[in-house]
């Protein structure tokens, strides 16, 4: 199994948007400058965290994206989920869409419980690690992150 970038990228973005939001909505602009991840493609990956009712989306002058939930409420396999990350390490182990068609093996093959088993355990690792468990690991190990610029001002 490897989380691509598309799932990568969507927990790298959420985690800085739980980290940044104070509870005010946050622009994808500050998120892709800070994380490094085009806007363009930031946007396509909010557009399906907003339809799984990760995000909610803040229109006009200080708008932005803000979290639905709470973060101690959404897990790294329910972002993963939403932007269909496939996290099945092989076609028999697929536990969301049983696609069992795929081989004609299936039924006799003895090596498709520990496939199944392996995604199993994967998908409840996913499902118990929430934003605020990685964000509290975040703060012991790395300084906040903030968008650097240069200008001054001057009143």
């Amino acid at each position: 199994m490897k989380i691509s970038r598309k799932g990568q990228y969507a927990v790298r973005a959420m985690l800085d948007m739980t980290g940044q939001s104070h509870n005010y909505p946050v622009p994808l602009s500050n998120i892709s400058i800070r994380e490094e991840i085009s806007l363009h493609y930031l946007e396509q990956l909010f557009v399906r965290l907003r339809r799984a009712k990760l995000v909610n989306s803040i229109r006009g002058p200080g708008g932005g994206y803000i979290l639905a939930k709470s973060p101690t409420e959404i897990t790294i396999g329910d972002i993963l989920r939403a932007v269909k990350e496939d996290i099945a390490i092989s076609q028999c182990a697929d536990l969301d869409n049983h696609k069992k068609y795929l081989c004609n093996r299936i039924g006799d093959c003895v090596a498709s419980v520990v496939w199944q088993r392996l995604a199993k355990n994967i998908s409840e690792i996913l499902d118990s690690i929430t934003l605020e468990d990685l964000c509290r690991e975040n703060k012991k190990n790395i300084p906040e992150k903030t968008l650097k610029h240069s200008f001054d001002f001057c009143i």
